[in-house]
Order: structure tokens, then C-alpha cells, then sequence
């Protein structure tokens, strides 16, 4: 039983509650249900955590904007071809400090979805992500970016505007940046569509999000040749917040209550309020030369390779090097 069936167990045993009148049954429910939760809810595998990022309604970007920037004013456009709307930038102040905010917004319909691209950003959503964080560079503002993504949109018009241009130009131009860049991933974090507004001096990530090469999905069907080994897939993957701690990787893991994010949003907006501004307050103590450095120092210490122990992983070793060579 995974995470989305567990839930409408967990809901058709509240709505039992509602339907009932007698006070010593609904006692013994409210019992049944936190067993429940403590029991089958809080014992999550790699793949219950796929399925609570791409949650429909786990909290999206423009709610944490909401919530976190009450003054929020969007920018847009790259300046060179048309506004992407599946990236939001702009301004806003958080306890009265003013950040520039870049963030990958996902829609919370299908119409609104189709809209957005489904948070897969074209190569003008990048360009205008990193003309808002030079302009950031330029007033010494520091920047924030929520990351949620499936990746960057592969279509035949993003690559001839030069999507694979556009990603590389970013991860150089924020490596490079002397203010603060802090980076939440709050959904899916997916290949280099993620990594190209995630070039942080702190990566914090919520307890339930994903960061990973591609999708479970695929990885499956080029590896076993069968998407349906997701669930698999997922767990070699190492694409949890703890897995992702564990390779520091990312700096800190902000909790979800059981069930995932969008079980009490507003818990969940208050503790990325903390975290950032935890974050900001370290950072604000390094000079422009420093935060660059540092950022880069960070980055070139991953040796993910290296971390990652091959010699334990058996036949899943020798077919991905098998793989490798068919490709």
C-alpha cells in the first residue's frame, strides 16, 4: 500500500467520524486513526516520497510567495523573446529584508497547468531568471528559489532557442554572483531544469521533496527497460531529503507533518520562514568574494562518485555499466 492509498484510508476513517453520533465509536476511531498515522504514515519509502512531491495539493510556489512576501511584486520577461510563465521572479521582503525571489510554479489545475508548461521551464524562463539575479547583484539583494520541477521543457522550439545553452549559462553566471543565494526544493527537483536556479550557498529542502538526475520513471525504463520498476528505481536513486543530507548534498531538511505538506500548509510555511532566515543570517556575515567562493567550494566537494559506494551494489552495478556501454 503506498502513501496515496494510505491516505484515503486515513480520510474514509475521518469521514466515518462524521457520519457517526455516538461518542464512545468516535473515541475508538480517533484512536484507530493515530495508530494509524504513527504506524503506516510516518514509515515512508523512497517512492511514498515521489508521489507526496508531485502531490496535487502539496503547497506550490506562488503559495509559499503568498505567505512568506506579502508585498511580492512579479517581473517579467528575458528581455530577448516572450515571459515563461512557468518561472516566477520578483521582489519581496521577508522581516524586513528585501530578496529578489525566483521560483518554478506548478499549476494546481489542469488548465492552470497547461498554462504554466507544468512547471518545465523554457530557455526565456531561465534568461529571465538570471537577468532578476543580476539585477539582484546589482542592489545587493539576496536571492531566493523555490525549486519544483519535472525538468526543463525538451521540445523542439526550446532546443532550437538554446535550452542546453541557457541552463549552462546559469550555473556559471550563479556560481559566480556576490550576494547571498539561498535554494528551497519544495516538490520535484528534476536534472539540470533544477539545477539551473539551484546554484546555492545553502540548499534546503522539504522532508518529502525529491532531487534527482530524471524521473524514477525513467531512469527504469533505461536501465530494466520497464517503467513500472519506479518504486525500484527510486530507492536506488538516492533522491530523498535524507539521502540528499547524507551526501551533504543539501544543508538542512525542513520537517512535513505525517502525511506529507499539504496536511497543515501553514506549519510547513512557518518552518521555511525559519530556515530561510537561519540561513540568510549566516550568509550575511560572508563578503561578496566570500559567498562566491564559498558556494563554489561547496559545490566541487560534493564527489558524489566518490560517496557513493559501487562496490556494495552488485548486479545493479554491473547492469548499469552495462547500460552505459549499450547507449
Amino acid at each position: 500500500m503506498n502513501i496515496l492509498e494510505k491516505e484515503k484510508k486515513l480520510l474514509s476513517l475521518e469521514k466515518q467520524i462524521n457520519d457517526l453520533g455516538d461518542s464512545s465509536t468516535i473515541e475508538k476511531l480517533k484512536n484507530e486513526i493515530a495508530s494509524f498515522k504513527e504506524t503506516e504514515m510516518s514509515q515512508l519509502s523512497a517512492w511514498d516520497k515521489v508521489l507526496l512531491a508531485r502531490h496535487p495539493q502539496r503547497p506550490k510556489a506562488c503559495d509559499f510567495i503568498e505567505y512568506l512576501f506579502k508585498d511580492f511584486i512579479e517581473l517579467h520577461g528575458d528581455r530577448l523573446f516572450r515571459d515563461d510563465p512557468s518561472i516566477i521572479g520578483g521582489i519581496g521582503t521577508l522581516d524586513g529584508i528585501a530578496f529578489t525571489i525566483i521560483a518554478q510554479q506548478k499549476g494546481s489545475t489542469t488548465e492552470e497547468n497547461i498554462i504554466r508548461n507544468f512547471a518545465m521551464p523554457h530557455p526565456e524562463g531561465y534568461r529571465k531568471a538570471l537577468r532578476l539575479m543580476k539585477q539582484a547583484e546589482k542592489f545587493h539583494r539576496p536571492i531566493i528559489s523555490f525549486i519544483d520541477t519535472p525538468g526543463a521543457y525538451p521540445g523542439i522550439g526550446a532546443e532550437e532557442r538554446g535550452q542546453g545553452q541557457a541552463i549552462a549559462n546559469n550555473l556559471l553566471e550563479m556560481s559566480q554572483l556576490n550576494v547571498p543565494i539561498i535554494t528551497i526544493v519544495i516538490g520535484e527537483g528534476g536534472s539540470g531544469g533544477a539545477l539551473a536556479i539551484g546554484v546555492a550557498n545553502k540548499m534546503l529542502m522539504l522532508e518529502n521533496a525529491i532531487f534527482s538526475i530524471l524521473s524514477p520513471e525513467g531512469y527504469a525504463s533505461i536501465l530494466w527497460k520497464d517503467s513500472n520498476k519506479a518504486p525500484l528505481a527510486a530507492e536506488e536513486m538516492k533522491l530523498t531529503a535524507k539521502d540528499l543530507k547524507d551526501f551533504n548534498i543539501i544543508d538542512e531538511i525542513i520537517k512535513e507533518p505525517i502525511g506529507g505538506a499539504h496536511q497543515e500548509k501553514m506549519t510547513v510555511f512557518e518552518k521555511t520562514k525559519k530556515a530561510i532566515i537561519k540561513a540568510y543570517t549566516e550568509l550575511s556575515q560572508l563578503s561578496g568574494p566570500d559567498l562566491s567562493y564559498q558556494r563554489n567550494t561547496k559545490i566541487r566537494s560534493f564527489g558524489f562518485l566518490q560517496r557513493f559506494n559501487y562496490d556494495n551494489l552488485g548486479g545493479f552495478k554491473n547492469d548499469l555499466y552495462k547500460n552505459i556501454r549499450n547507449r
